[in-house]
This record gives C-alpha cells, sequence and structure tokens, in this order.
C-alpha cells in the first residue's frame, strides 16, 4: 500500500513525458521552418539587390538564360536572353532629372512681397516669360489690382505659386508628375504629366495653366533635353507653372522676377538660415524680423497648404497706385 503512491507519481511523470516530447518537436520544427524562410528570403533579397546592382548582368558571359520580355521606348514588346541583360548609367539628362526632384540639400527657400512698393511695372512678368519660353498670354507670375474694401485704396499683389508645403496639386497627381521638394518648390515634370488637369483643380491659388496650343519656341527647343528646373522645352498638353527659378537656385542666384524688378518687391532666402535677400537693393535682412515687425501674412492659411510665399501689407507706399488700363481692382 505505501509503493502505490510512489508508482502513481512515476506513471503521473511518464506521462507528462510523453505528452511533452511532441510539443518540443513541433517548436523544434517550426523553429526550423521560420529559420529556413528567413534563409530563403535573405537569398532571394540578397540575388534582387545583386541583380539590380548590374552585378549578375556583369558577370554573365554566356547564353541559355530564361528570356525576358521587355517594353521599348518606341513601345515593341521584344524578348531577350536574362544572362544578355546588362545595367546601364544613367544618362546626363537622366542626371539631371533626378538632381531637379532631389532639390539642393539643407536649403528651405521663401520668399517676401512687399506689396508697398510694387508699382505693376511688370518687369518680374517678362524676365519669367523669357527664361520659361511663355508667350504673352501665359503666366508663371502676375500682378492683380486688390481692394480690400470701398472705404481703403486698391493695390497691386504679384502672385506666384505658393509652393504650398502642404500642396493639394501633389496629392491628386496619378503620375507623380507634380512633387514637392525637400528645398521648398513645388516642381512639375512635363515628361510625366499627361494633362489630366487634376492639379489645376486642386490648387486654391491658380497658379497652374494647361499648354493648350503649340509653345511659343516648340521648334528651336525640340532637341534640347528637357530640364525639369526649368521647365523647358514646354510641351503641349502638359501643365506650367512657377518654378521658384529653381535653375538659377543651383547656380547660387535670386530668382528671374526677383532680380528683375526695379522697385525692390522681392525678397528672398533661406529659411534655415533666417536671412532673405532684396533683389533690387542686395540689401539682406533677417527673415524673422522682416516679418513680425511688418505684420507679414499668407493666402489662405486657413486651408492647411503652408504657403512659402509671405506678403508685407502696403502700408506707407512708395509710389501712388496706378490702375491698369484693362483690369478692375478686385475685392478682397
Amino acid at each position: 500500500m505505501e509503493e502505490h503512491p510512489k508508482n502513481e507519481q512515476n506513471q503521473t511523470n511518464q506521462h507528462n513525458q510523453e505528452n511533452s516530447e511532441p510539443e518540443n518537436s513541433k517548436q523544434a520544427s517550426r523553429r526550423k521552418f521560420l529559420r529556413n524562410i528567413g534563409l530563403i528570403g535573405a537569398g532571394i533579397a540578397a540575388g534582387a539587390a545583386a541583380l539590380f546592382s548590374g552585378d549578375i548582368f556583369e558577370k554573365s558571359k554566356t547564353k541559355g538564360g530564361k528570356k525576358s520580355v521587355l517594353l521599348t521606348q518606341d513601345n515593341k514588346l521584344v524578348e531577350v536572353d536574362s544572362l544578355e541583360l546588362k545595367a546601364l548609367e544613367k544618362s546626363p539628362e537622366q542626371q539631371m532629372q533626378l538632381r531637379g526632384r532631389e532639390g539642393i540639400p539643407g536649403r528651405r527657400w521663401i520668399w517676401v512681397i512687399d506689396l508697398s512698393r510694387c508699382r505693376n511695372a511688370r518687369q518680374c512678368i517678362a524676365a519669367c516669360q523669357a527664361a520659361h519660353h511663355l508667350r504673352p498670354d501665359q503666366f508663371h507670375i502676375n500682378t492683380l489690382q486688390m481692394q480690400e474694401n470701398p472705404h481703403t485704396p486698391a493695390f497691386h499683389m504679384p502672385k506666384p505659386c505658393q509652393h504650398c508645403d502642404n500642396p493639394p496639386c501633389v496629392a491628386v497627381c496619378p503620375v507623380d508628375a507634380t512633387f514637392k521638394r525637400p528645398d521648398g518648390p513645388v516642381l512639375i515634370d512635363n515628361e510625366r504629366c499627361i494633362g489630366c488637369r487634376f492639379c489645376i483643380a486642386a490648387c486654391p491659388y491658380s497658379a497652374r495653366m494647361l499648354n493648350w496650343s503649340k509653345p511659343k519656341f516648340e521648334e528651336q527647343d525640340k532637341d534640347l533635353p528637357y530640364n525639369i528646373e526649368l521647365n523647358i522645352p514646354q510641351r503641349i498638353g502638359t501643365i506650367t507653372k512657377c518654378l521658384m527659378s529653381s535653375d538659377r537656385l543651383r547656380e547660387g542666384k535670386l530668382p528671374y522676377c526677383v532680380s528683375a524688378c526695379p522697385n525692390g518687391v522681392y525678397y528672398f532666402g533661406d529659411e534655415n538660415e533666417d536671412t532673405v535677400t532684396n533683389g533690387t537693393t542686395k540689401e539682406s535682412v533677417r527673415l524673422s524680423t522682416l516679418l513680425s515687425e511688418n505684420g507679414a501674412y499668407q493666402l489662405l492659411p486657413e486651408l492647411g497648404t503652408k504657403p512659402r510665399v509671405y506678403y508685407l501689407p502696403p502700408k506707407n507706399r512708395l509710389f501712388p497706385f496706378e490702375p491698369s488700363k484693362d483690369a478692375e481692382p478686385k475685392k478682397i
């Protein structure tokens, strides 16, 4: 009678051991399975990386690989031996495109427009149209006649693209033709653009237009490599817009409109350095001070677009208002 509990305990231990072995075996199998999957995944990733880098293409010297079907630039399907494929270096034009999308590291460009100085000389418009090969009826920047109410005097307001930090035009583009650069500008790639005009509908500042007709210099520009920072050559059926003179920024120069203004309307600079420079006087001032001491504001900030263009109100005007012959002041 005394040995019975011991036998019963031995039987219990044996039962537990038998039950635990399958469980341990299952866990070991699971770990082995996951380890194998990891090795397979790593092998696939390494193979893809080698393929992308061109190592496999470069090392393959014999034929007999699998056939790959490719689409040529003239939209033809061709079959090529995979062992004959090799990666190509980016062309100068492709490198220029890539650079244009990456922007200028470390910069955050900002615009300040002093409305008290604008007398509608329109030299900014002429310089912009000349640089981007625009027709007289096309505007990347324009000056509007504005009036807050009947009891206040009218004034001129230059209006470029606002280069929003939260641009609705970028969000609606289905082909990544319009994009926001880290250094501030919102650009358009008319080699991707399909002319759907979603961006035009989304922009609350009416800062975009479609090339409805043949560009002004289509014949002269047809052999030029496309410059995404200048948007030349212009192409019919694609969008054109203000580019913040990104090609000039690349050269360390002020935008075309800023340099052309004879009355010092425009300040331009780097927000990271808290400094902007007047295009006419070449005077550099602290951005934060210029904005805070002059009651600076942005257009339609309630929309959450976060424009990169600030306006200084038309106080202490340098010139009397002279209305354009073909325009009536718009009510704000």
